[in-house]
């Protein structure tokens, strides 16, 4: 099913003479195109929940369906060539950058082993979660994740109350510390494929990601030490210390290759452009995008296979990640054209609800509908969406416009915290525990978690950072 439909996209947008680019016109379209991108995301969130066993088995033929009811009334309403060139530039415009990333980071920081193990102490355990939270601008959410959470988990084993630690992992590791970097957060990554500067999140959101770390660390702590204590009471927690050695150590080298093409990529603009139907293919981006995974490839061939299977590596959690992706980013299609018409367009309503009296951003409005979307809807397509609402153009969202960039910025990658799908590294990690035997809390469980921990500091937050500026 997954190779037929891969091969159907793929002489689609590539076929020579199939069809030309036609621009979608999102102030003709209505609220009803809203419906599959709705349709998608809320599947992604309950199927797993109703019908566990049938999405574990058939969640790609879900995203085709969605993806499906998205261009097929696209073709037949408007047109052939319409929906291909919609096509073209979902997956190649904005997609295949997103998933190189994070497919390379996945890849080559699954080949970097952490053997041994410490006492899973609240001291290790706070140490464990500063270090993943300063590493997941440089290496990625994604492969800061990969990296540590096995070794976490191993020594948190014999622990009576152990699913807050694989809880609080999620939201600095996985989420909170990646907001410095394009290579961070997918977010972030979508805002620098759409031109904002690679520098930009470090200089910006350096004390405001402190602030919400800090404060994050600070509860895992407190809750951690009152669980630590009920342990010892009936039990010796932790396994027996075993030294530290790491494993792979080319991968590391190979994240400097990573590092590199992201950060060239950005500063050399050679002024060549390939467009197909449509969709402009800079030379830097695809150069970046074939050395990202010329560097998983590379990888695959230079990590030992028993690094690997160590590492419990499969490659289901990506998959899952790669084409629930693909559906969202075809559904996200109209959508995005929608808020290009921006006030003729059917997201008026939204436009209004993030503009101010004066006509300049509201800058908290465009923090919390950004961060509670992100929520539910996933932080990258919905980073995306209120870029362009913003008004997509980079440069002045940097310059007179940078409140609002970064309110989205922080929107984005610190509520994908809120919920398992508000982040593709989420997913992953969840997936891992539950395989090494944690009883990981349900999706509604995981939320009254994040309520609690985070939207105290989300609401400090806003008040000393996010209204001044």
């Amino acid at each position: 099913m997954h190779a037929r439909l891969i091969a159907v996209l793929v002489i689609a947008v590539f076929l020579p003479g199939a069809a030309q680019a036609a621009a979608l016109d999102g102030a003709t379209l209505s609220w009803l195109w809203e419906l599959p991108f709705v349709g998608i995301l809320l599947t992604i969130a309950f199927a797993p929940l109703v019908i566990r066993r049938a999405w574990h088995h058939h969640y790609g033929k879900f995203a085709f369906v969605w993806a499906a009811l998205t261009l097929v009334p696209l073709a037949a309403l408007r047109g052939v060539d319409t929906a291909i060139s919609a096509l073209a530039h979902a997956l190649l415009g904005d997609y295949l950058g997103f998933i190189a990333i994070l497919f390379t980071l996945y890849v080559v920081a699954g080949g970097i082993v952490v053997s041994g193990t410490v006492r899973g102490t609240p001291l290790v355990n706070a140490l464990t979660l500063l270090f993943g939270t300063l590493i997941a601008s440089v290496v990625g959410t994604t492969g800061a994740a990969m990296i540590l959470i096995r070794p976490l988990i191993r020594a948190n084993a014999a622990r009576l109350h152990n699913v807050h630690v694989v809880v609080f992992f999620i939201f600095l590791v996985g989420n909170i510390g990646g907001a410095l970097s394009p290579l961070g957060d997918p977010p972030l990554f979508i805002g620098f494929l759409n031109g904002v500067d690679f520098f930009w999140p470090a200089k910006n959101l350096w004390q405001p990601t402190a602030f919400v770390a800090g404060c994050v660390l600070a509860i895992f702590v407190a809750v951690d030490v009152w669980f630590f204590r009920q342990d010892r009471r009936v039990a010796l927690v932790g396994e027996a210390n075993a030294p530290i050695r790491l494993h792979g150590l080319v991968n590391l080298a190979l994240l400097a290759i990573i590092i590199g093409a992201v950060i060239v990529s950005a500063l050399w603009k050679p002024g060549v452009t390939f467009t197909v139907y449509g969709t402009a293919l800079p030379l830097q981006d695809l150069l970046r995008d074939t050395v990202l995974f010329a560097t998983a490839l590379a990888s695959l061939w230079l990590t030992p296979d028993e690094h690997r299977e160590a590492n419990g590596f499969s490659w289901e959690p990506i998959l899952e990640v790669a084409i629930l992706f693909a559906g969202i980013f075809v559904c996200a299609v109209p959508i995005l054209a929608m808020l290009d018409a921006g006030h003729a367009g059917a997201f008026a309503w939204l436009l209004t609800a993030v503009t101010a009296q004066d006509g300049s951003p509201h800058v908290v409005a465009y923090f919390w509908l950004t961060g509670v979307l992100s929520a539910i809807l996933d932080n990258a397509p919905t980073y995306l969406v209120f870029f362009q609402l913003a008004g997509g153009n980079a440069t002045e969202l940097m310059g007179p416009l940078a409140p609002a960039l970064a309110a989205i910025s922080m929107g984005a990658v610190y509520m994908g915290a809120l919920t398992y799908i508000g982040n593709a590294p989420n997913f992953m990690i969840y997936a891992i525990a539950s395989e090494r035997g944690i009883k990981m809390p349900s999706f509604f469980g995981y939320m009254a978690w994040s309520i609690v921990a985070l939207t105290p500091v989300f609401a400090a937050l806003t008040y000393l950072f996010v209204l001044v500026r």
